[in-house]
């Protein structure tokens, strides 16, 4: 007897929820390439990847829920058949999973001074999870069967969700640890910091969380199809963290205005000034900067931003000194 809610109900549940996931990461792609438009081009071509494999995996999972929901209606033994449509669903997890576990191990790389000893052993893994990945997609397509591939195949899956737990925590704990190696008891950059240790801690708590959930469901219910409905939702929590990681430096930069005009002793002032803080015009009087300050003062009767003009006026004085024969011109400024 087939459990439509935990078969087919699964997966049409798992394919809106990985749709609605898949429409925050397009907000955040949009919103990357409006406000960083001088990243490096590696690191555009890295979030145009990233949203590639995201639009195709929600297409791929769209059309495998129309192909068991409507396609096959009234066909309950058809929840066995595995499509090629969901088998590539799980090929382009695999590799937008890749590609985000590689950023963060960059990153980790750069924190740890160049550190090999801790970036390739996280390198490593990360090709491993995607070999076990890749080879559970041929399975996959070269069994067709739910049952076949969980008698042939069932360690395959288990060893890959395994190895992106594990990556998940190695890496939110190498992040963590290499940031807060980076304050220093009276840094002003400690807040900032914080924040990003926060944002490391949050993501990867996140996508390990429902790999972990997937991997439980997988092993304790394999013959019904919750653990796939959660596996489509996977691919889209690691595009949304690293578009976040990403989109969060427009946050960490405006936070850091406050370095001027600390509100509290919690408020550190922050060493950093950024080049909207300064405007330059012209005028007949000579040059002036503006330069634009945060006010903490949040009464209603102060301007939340203060205005400092400061005018450089330049002379110029040419000196003559005339001798017999000799004529010198001394210029200064």
């Amino acid at each position: 007897m087939i459990d439509i809610p935990k078969t087919f109900g699964a997966l049409l549940a798992g394919g809106i929820v990985s749709a609605i996931f898949s429409g925050v990461a397009i907000v955040q792609t949009f919103a990357y390439f409006k406000f960083y438009q001088r990243d490096h081009v590696v690191l555009k071509m890295l979030v145009f990847a990233v949203w590639l494999m995201d639009v195709c995996h929600v297409i791929f999972v769209t059309y495998s829920v129309w192909f068991y929901v409507i396609e096959n209606f009234g066909k309950p033994e058809m929840i066995d058949y595995i499509p090629w449509s969901l088998a590539l669903t799980m090929g382009f997890t695999a590799i937008l999973i890749f590609l985000v576990h590689i950023f963060f191990v960059y990153r980790i790389h750069k924190l740890s001074d160049d550190d090999y000893r801790v970036s390739v052993p996280l390198g490593i893994i990360t090709c491993a999870r995607l070999g076990f990945a890749c080879l559970m997609t041929d399975k996959m397509i070269t069994l067709k069967s739910f049952n076949m591939f969980i008698v042939k195949c069932a360690w395959v899956l288990t060893t890959g969700l395994a190895l992106a737990a594990i990556l998940d925590v190695l890496i939110t704990a190498c992040l963590c640890y290499y940031l807060k190696s980076k304050q220093n008891e009276y840094s002003s950059l400690n807040n900032i910091l914080d924040s990003l240790m926060l944002y490391a801690f949050e993501s990867g708590s996140l996508t390990c969380a429902i790999t972990l959930a997937t991997l439980v469901c997988w092993v304790i219910m394999k013959h019904n199809l919750i653990f796939l409905g959660l596996h489509f939702i996977i691919s889209k929590c690691y595009a949304n963290s690293l578009l976040a990681s990403l989109n969060s430096r427009k946050i960490l930069k405006h936070a850091s205005s406050s370095h001027l005009q600390p509100s509290s002793t919690n408020d550190h002032i922050l060493p950093v000034m950024f080049p909207e803080d300064f405007r330059f015009s012209r005028s007949p009087g000579g040059r002036r900067f503006f330069f634009r300050q945060a006010s903490g003062d949040k009464s209603p009767h102060k301007s939340k931003l203060e205005t400092i003009e400061l005018k450089v006026n330049v002379e110029k004085t040419t000196m003559c000194d005339i001798d017999e024969g000799d004529v010198s011109v001394h210029h200064s400024v």
